[in-house]
This record gives structure tokens, C-alpha cells and sequence, in this order.
């Protein structure tokens, strides 16, 4: 391992610090993800079951049962409210995985930080890391479904993880400054419940934003959900080409996120021993 007492100074360091300690990332994340099914009889197979189901259920729900329609055109297939609600969900699951889970994260590791000397800005890596797995397994599950449900696969398909890449400076961003910010405030944890319900329902999930007035569809760009939902929804389903400008400023803003998230985490583990 290779790893400075206070964690490291820059970019460029933390960038040396993961890829130094990749093996060891990537046995924390397996482990992690295998740890939620311990002692299940399918075990890692429910991370495909739980999903498969769930799409299931919104298709025959929202489709049969409330015959919701994400737009006013004629001849719309049933199904197609069941995909666009997925897709959204899954990209909201993905942030409220790591806003649930990052308060906890150096509170739930005490070992880690009294009694070895460990990169302590991996744990939340971890967390980001186990969250894009379950992601990638629902990505997969909503393929299976387009191709099942007799709808087209996009070329554009192939730019959904463009699409996706600012996402994730975003979550580790959050995912550091969280889990630095709820060794000493625990009532983080309950906020986070809060606001993870929030961002989901200010969110164009259930909804086309489209039908929101201007001012209304401004205020809910500054959800970290809109832009990339909406982009993601382009390739992935409509097979248009993404908001190229939006995604640019995005990746800006999730830049500074991700600073800042881990320069408050840097911050505040000098005292995490003496909290803990």
C-alpha cells in the first residue's frame, strides 16, 4: 500500500493513491458487495433477481394497471413508461446508495482508523465503487428489457457511459465529504434519508421535464439528477445524441464537488481518531 498519515495533498496524488492500491480497492469492493447477500441460498445473484423483479412489477403496474404514458402521442406502447421510470430510478439509486451510506462509512470502519495505518480515503471509494456494480447490473437488466420488449437498440447506446462519467467525480465528491462530516455530526445519516427522497421526487423520474414551465425546469437543473437522467434518457431510449453543453458544465461542477468532498475529508480526518 502506499498512503501518506494525512492522506494525499492533491489530485494527483489521490489519483496515485487509488491506482497504488487498486488491488486492495478492488478486494474491498467485492467484498463489500458480496457481504450484502452472505448466507442468502442465490447469494450475488439477487443483485440481478432484485431488479428484474422490480421492472417487472413497474411494467405490469404502470402499464396494465394505471396505463400511465410519458407522452401525449398516439399509438405509445404500454411498456414504455416501465423503461423510462427505470432508467431514471436506477441512476437515483446510484446517488442515494452512496448519500446513505457515506455518513456511516468511517463510524462503521473503527478498525481502520485506530488500529492499522490504511488509506482511509478509499472507504468511500468503496462505497462508489460497490454502488456502480449494482448499477451496472440494473444497466444490464434494462437492456435485456428493450431488446425483450421488442424496442430498438440505439447506436447512440454506445455513449451512455460518456454520458454517465460526470456522475461519478459527483458522487465521490459527496461520498468523501459525508462520510468525514458524519464521524462527528450523526445526525447526518437522518438528513440524507430526507434529501435523498427529495432529490427523487424534484427529479425528472416520473415525469418529462418538458411539461414543467421555464422557471420550474431551471430550479430542478439544480438537482445532480436532471442532467444526467435526461441525457442518459436521449441514448439510451430516444437514440438522440446528448446535450453536449450541459454535460460540459456539468462535468465542471462535479469537478469542484470532488475537490471539495475530498478537501473537507482531508480536513477533518486528523481528528477522526480522537472522535472515534
Amino acid at each position: 500500500m502506499s498512503f501518506t498519515p494525512e492522506g494525499p495533498t492533491s489530485s494527483g496524488g489521490l489519483m496515485r493513491s487509488v491506482i497504488d492500491n487498486r488491488q486492495l480497492l478492488k478486494r474491498l469492493v467485492w467484498r463489500d458487495v458480496v457481504g450484502r447477500y452472505r448466507g442468502s441460498l442465490i447469494g450475488i445473484l439477487w443483485s440481478f433477481v432484485n431488479p428484474l423483479i422490480m421492472l417487472a412489477v413497474y411494467t405490469f403496474v404502470f402499464s396494465y394497471v394505471f396505463q400511465a404514458r410519458w407522452s401525449v402521442g398516439e399509438g405509445e406502447p404500454r411498456s414504455l413508461f416501465a423503461l423510462v421510470l427505470f432508467s431514471g430510478l436506477m441512476l437515483h439509486g446510484l446517488l442515494a446508495e452512496v448519500l446513505n451510506r457515506s455518513p456511516v462509512t468511517i463510524v462503521s470502519n473503527v478498525n481502520y482508523v485506530k488500529k492499522v495505518v490504511f488509506p482511509l480515503e478509499l472507504l468511500p471509494v468503496v462505497v462508489v465503487g460497490a454502488s456502480i456494480f449494482h448499477f451496472a447490473i440494473n444497466f444490464l437488466v434494462i437492456l435485456l428489457a428493450i431488446v425483450f420488449l421488442g424496442f430498438p437498440l440505439h447506436a447512440t447506446l454506445f455513449l451512455y457511459p460518456i454520458v454517465l462519467l460526470p456522475l461519478i467525480p459527483m458522487i465521490l465528491g459527496i461520498g468523501w465529504g459525508l462520510s468525514a462530516i458524519g464521524v462527528y455530526v450523526r445526525d447526518v445519516s437522518q438528513v440524507t434519508g430526507i434529501l435523498t427522497t427529495l432529490l427523487l421526487f424534484l427529479s425528472p423520474i416520473f415525469f418529462p421535464l418538458e411539461r414543467l414551465p421555464e422557471l420550474l425546469q431551471n430550479m430542478l437543473l439544480l438537482n445532480p439528477l436532471t442532467v444526467i437522467v435526461e441525457n442518459a434518457r436521449n441514448v439510451l431510449l430516444w437514440g438522440e445524441m446528448p446535450q453536449w453543453s450541459a454535460l460540459l458544465i456539468y462535468t465542471l461542477v462535479s469537478l469542484l464537488v470532488a475537490w471539495l468532498g475530498y478537501s473537507i475529508f482531508r480536513l477533518l480526518r486528523k481528528g477522526f481518531a480522537d472522535v472515534l
